[in-house]
């Protein structure tokens, strides 16, 4: 959608200056372009766990075919919404958690020292709701 309203600002705004039209069009249309970019959030970036939880997440390492991730999450804390592709989770050390997916689904759960959970892609963000500090990697798969 976002290609769309720039091709369409750039075609006003050739319109506009060869015709030597107001340029409120093209204030409006950069508007648009503007709040639907920052409601939407539109960039990968502000969806990456890494950027959007760097309090909590660490880069452990990265290639063409995995970014393997740290999250560190003590009770209490709560994460910002983010988005993984599929993953595999390591639990390092276990506790219970809440998650919050983008379709308003809460899920709560007891990760165990030890286990090794696969997640399909999902956009959410989760909560520390017991009383132990929680570890665990998560490998992310790329394409």
């Amino acid at each position: 959608m976002i290609k769309a309203i720039r091709t369409v600002l750039l075609f006003e705004y050739i319109t506009a200056t060869r015709k030597g039209t107001n340029m409120k069009r093209i204030y409006f249309l950069i508007l648009i372009l503007s709040v639907v970019g920052f409601v939407r959030g539109d960039s990968r970036v502000s969806q990456d766990p890494l950027v959007v939880n760097s309090k909590t997440i660490a880069l452990k390492f990265e290639n063409s075919k995995v970014r393997v991730l740290e999250a560190t999450l003590k009770p209490g804390d709560k994460e910002k919404t983010h988005s993984h592709p599929a993953y595999v989770i390591y639990v390092i050390q276990g506790g219970k958690t809440r998650s919050h997916a983008a379709d308003g689904t809460v899920t709560e759960a007891e990760f165990k020292t030890g286990d090794v959970i696969y997640r399909d892609p999902l956009t959410h963000w989760a909560e520390n709701i017991g009383d132990t500090t929680i570890r665990l990697i998560l490998v992310e798969l790329k394409n």
